[in-house]
């Protein structure tokens, strides 16, 4: 049982890792579609009313997200790490520091999830209210890219899933790994009793 469980927690670790990774580079691409069709379309960022399609300044209005986003991004990226620096995915034992890390990295990566989907979807509402006839004729008009997809957002519930998935796979470790430790604790203590 123990050498399942070892391979199950390090593929935990590792896809965790992953998941982390495609966070971050979800957090580098949701704008491009907004960049491509609605940069344009603001004559003056100073003045963001200034725009020949209603709504556009959505683009203007996600940055300060986007650029949080992404730093929060690459704290996940980091937390996730600690789970290797404690040796998280190949400690036979686990000892305090392991389970702190594996409580960091499920606390954080579920308040992450949780204001990323809420802030997304908030901005996925602001981007249904442009007037998306006057955003085809600027894009026929300039040669820019033309779209009602609201694709990068959308995603963020499958990028997010996979996050949740594993994380919750990881706690399932945490709390099988703690019923194995006291099995063998309890196997090696009734062990003692019969010698002596």
């Amino acid at each position: 049982m123990y050498k399942k469980q070892m391979t199950f927690q390090r593929i935990v670790c590792f896809a965790l890792l992953i998941a982390s990774a495609l966070v971050f580079v979800y957090s580098l691409g949701i704008m491009t579609d907004l960049y491509d069709a609605l940069y344009s379309t603001i004559r003056n960022p100073k003045n963001l009313d200034r725009t020949t399609v209603t709504g556009s300044r959505i683009y203007y209005d996600m940055q300060d997200f986007n650029k949080t986003f992404t730093n929060m991004s690459i704290v996940l990226i980091l937390v996730t790490l600690t789970l290797f620096i404690t040796n998280t995915h190949a400690r036979r034992k686990y000892y305090i520091g392991n389970i702190i890390t594996t409580a960091l990295s499920a606390v954080y990566n579920i308040g992450f999830s949780v204001w990323s989907i809420s802030q997304i979807m908030t901005y996925k509402a602001q981007f249904l209210q442009i007037n998306f006839e006057e955003l085809k004729e600027h894009a026929e008009g300039m040669n820019t890219l033309y779209t009602e997809s609201t694709m990068w957002f959308d995603i963020s519930f499958a990028v997010f899933g996979v996050l949740l998935l594993i994380t919750v796979l990881l706690v399932v470790n945490l709390i099988l790994k703690e019923i194995l430790m006291k099995e063998e604790k309890r196997l090696i203590g009734s062990r003692k009793d019969v010698r002596a």
